[in-house]
């Protein structure tokens, strides 16, 4: 017998309710792993039906299309002599679960249901699911009459349980179950587990995946063990990114890697280890705690195989530690939305990207992500991806074509247009045009002024009157309001265009709208509701601007694109006020009373630290001790409370943003708040109102006291 055991894992493209598409990935991903010598094969979890399904769970199509898919697995040549780990959902006496089902040569070997729900964050699993609670339970599960016929079996082990192979023993583990003070890898593997698995739809957020790996290598280091990890890939139809990165560890040591970011549909990662190393690591570090485990023992399912062959394995080579690559956080930007963005499009069926360019920073950075997308599309053709060039015949509509240049690309899917107003500067104009240049989108100037002074027109004969700017004498509503016209003309045209520029110009389709609206912007509201914020989607909505100003720089070196030097280096402004001597007299910061760099500490604290007024005072007058004293603080917090309520309404209809931070205001299902607020916060600021007095009453009573010092020199006024 020999010790030595070939294993898969991989990553997978999956689309929600696509079971066809699934369905092949699949079938794809078991036939690289049989190739490559594997006898164990994990994917993604609830793969089947896709993980972004939320409340098409509810629906018993789902529930019967995925044992209909999984028929065709179990019926496939391809799957036979390996052990196959798929993910779907399945009900068990009237009660649904997020599962795992085992099966190899067209039997079921057991199905697991995940115990520890993912319900944070993005997260809503126990909306769909309930978690399977009974500890080391196993019950019989009856089987649809159209398994049974191809399995001959009438009912399979469901629970938690664990699979014994002739070889080795085999335990299951569930996206959030690794990340659970609960991991159930720490009782299996006091019992004598040697071989972790974990099938997951982890998103991608920035600076997360060093966690991910951490938490991996732990788990093996403390007792021991093989570690599989395979997430989903791509935009599955929602908000978020699924970034891959599969993985296998031994004794928490990574020894293969997949990508993090990738336009492949299917990456198989295999590797090649040896269970004795497995063993002689527990001999020693872990053997005191193995020999009475305080659970009760895992129910083992057997089966009649081996991971291992049964000849001389000596000379075959195992897999070695490596060092894994981890990306910056401008690396990120440039990749995760440029993937996510590719996705949207070949599956939305649209002929390509229409952007509103300002010329700042915002839309130049959504503009430098199409960049990267074409970038990454002009690698993937070289590179022979005959999936993605099948992608891009079909979004440009021509089967002849093939992409040479990322510029070239660009002028074909990527539309720009600069939306000038008598109050836009020419350096915001020319910085646009240069940028839009450089990465070789198709571009355009529109004014936009005729439309304005129409619209005007309209509310000047119904009402009789014509409001005025500030600066022209205007009251606050007025100038608000025609800041506001402005705004949502541009969205008006930007759809106008996105829908008719390629008929224009006797090309096919239609065009995405992209927005441009950072994460800081969005949790004050500073923008103007239905304004060019409002698109398709925004690959930006859930990056701040200090990263944003960073990718930038990033990109400058990366690209070549200099133009975008000129862009970091002018103020932020939304240019919806008339100019001063033909020069920008408004600004973002100004506007909104406080630095980008400020907003970003204000909104971890809000959302990650769970932070109220009143809290986040408290904490602030510590954290900003140094540049501001306890009475500016409180005027910092109670001015953004004020706006953050006043404009939460806004978040309602915002754009449809990738997400990327962990402080992102999304109101679909990431930050759930109310949208109509007291916006006086009359408890809570005068908690910290009375905060500032008593601390301005010691600070007094403390000077008051300080004793006289004879000694100290005294200053003459003459």
């Amino acid at each position: 017998m020999g010790r030595k055991v070939t294993v898969a894992t991989c990553s997978l493209n999956q689309w929600a309710l696509d079971f066809e598409g699934n369905l092949e990935r699949i079938l794809k991903s078991i036939e690289i792993a049989r190739a490559n010598g594997a006898k164990y094969r994990l994917g993604p979890e609830l793969e089947i039906c896709g993980y972004g399904c939320a409340d098409h769970f509810y629906e018993s199509d789902t529930l019967l299309h995925s044992f209909q898919a999984l028929r065709k697995l179990l019926e496939s040549p391809i799957t036979q002599d390996i052990i196959c780990d798929v993910g779907m959902p399945i009900m068990h006496h009237n009660v649904r679960y997020n599962c795992r089902v085992l099966f190899l040569n067209k039997k079921i070997l057991l199905i697991r249901p995940k115990m520890l729900m993912a319900n944070h964050g993005n997260y809503r699993e126990l909306r769909w699911f309930s978690p399977w609670n009974q500890l080391r339970q196993v019950e019989e599960y009856f089987l649809p009459r159209m398994i049974q016929e191809v399995t001959g079996q009438d009912t399979v082990p469901f629970g938690d349980c664990v699979l014994s192979t002739k070889d080795t023993c085999i335990g299951t583990e569930i996206c959030a179950e690794l990340w659970s003070p609960r991991s159930p890898h720490i009782s299996m593997g006091l019992d004598g587990v040697e071989i972790f698995t974990n099938s997951s739809a982890s998103h991608h957020e920035l600076r997360k995946a060093d966690q991910r790996v951490n938490l991996i290598k732990s788990a093996t280091t403390k007792s021991g063990g093989i570690y599989l990890y395979a997430n989903q890939r791509g935009c599955d139809g929602d908000r978020v990114y699924y970034d891959g990165c599969a993985l296998v560890a031994i004794n928490g040591d990574i020894v293969a890697q997949g990508a993090q970011f990738s336009l492949n549909d299917v990456e198989v990662i295999t590797a090649t280890l040896d269970l004795e190393d497995v063993r002689n690591y527990r001999g020693e570090l872990c053997q005191p705690h193995m020999v009475r485990n305080e659970h009760k023992p895992c129910h083992r399912v057997k089966v009649d195989f081996s991971l291992s062959d049964d000849g001389d394995d000596i000379y075959l080579p195992t897999h070695q530690p490596i060092t894994w690559h981890f990306h910056t956080p401008e690396e990120e930007i440039c990749l995760g939305p440029a993937c996510w963005l590719w996705d949207y499009l070949r599956r939305s069926g649209q002929a390509g990207f229409l952007l509103p360019l300002s010329g700042g920073v915002d839309s130049s950075s959504t503009a430098c992500i199409v960049h990267s997308m074409c970038v990454l599309l002009c690698q993937a053709v070289e590179d022979g991806n005959s999936q993605v060039l099948e992608d891009v015949h079909r979004v440009v509509g021509d089967d002849s074509y093939r992409p040479q240049h990322p510029r070239e690309l660009c002028s074909r899917i990527f539309t720009t247009c600069y939306m000038g107003s008598e109050n836009s500067s020419e350096a915001t104009c020319s910085r646009a045009k240069d940028l839009a240049n450089q990465i070789g989108s198709t571009h355009m100037n529109i004014n936009i002024d005729m439309a304005v002074k129409g619209i005007l027109s309209i509310f000047s004969v119904v009402t009789g009157k014509w409001p005025q700017f500030r600066t022209n004498g205007g009251s606050h509503r007025e100038n608000l309001a025609m800041q506001n016209v402005q705004a949502r003309v541009r969205m008006v045209l930007a759809y106008l265009f996105a829908q008719l520029s390629l008929w224009a110009r006797g090309k096919p389709g239609g065009l995405l709208v992209l927005g441009s609206a950072n994460v800081d912007e969005s949790l004050t509201g500073y923008f103007t509701k239905y304004d060019c914020s409002s698109a398709d989607i925004n690959p930006i909505g859930g990056i701040s601007k200090t990263d944003l100003k960073s990718f930038l720089l990033y990109c400058v070196e990366q690209f070549q694109l200099t133009a975008l030097r000129g862009i970091l280096a002018a103020p932020p402004t939304a240019e919806l006020e008339p100019l001063t001597d033909g020069q920008v007299s408004q600004t973002d910061e100004a506007d909104m009373g406080m630095t980008y760099s400020e907003l970003s500490v204000i909104g971890r604290l809000r959302k990650i630290s769970k932070c109220g007024p009143f809290s986040m005072f408290c904490k602030l007058i510590h954290m900003w001790k140094d540049a501001l004293s306890p009475t500016e603080v409180a005027q910092k917090v109670k001015h953004f409370f004020r706006m953050y309520s006043v404009n939460r309404h806004k978040m309602t209809t915002i754009t449809p943003s990738y997400h990327a931070v962990s402080y992102s205001p999304d109101d679909n299902r990431f930050d759930l708040r109310p949208f109509l607020y007291n916006t006086r916060w009359t408890w809570q600021f005068r908690c910290i109102d009375n905060q500032v007095r008593i601390r301005t009453a010691l600070i007094m009573a403390t000077i008051q006291i300080l004793p006289t010092n004879p000694h100290a020199p005294h200053f003459s006024s003459q």
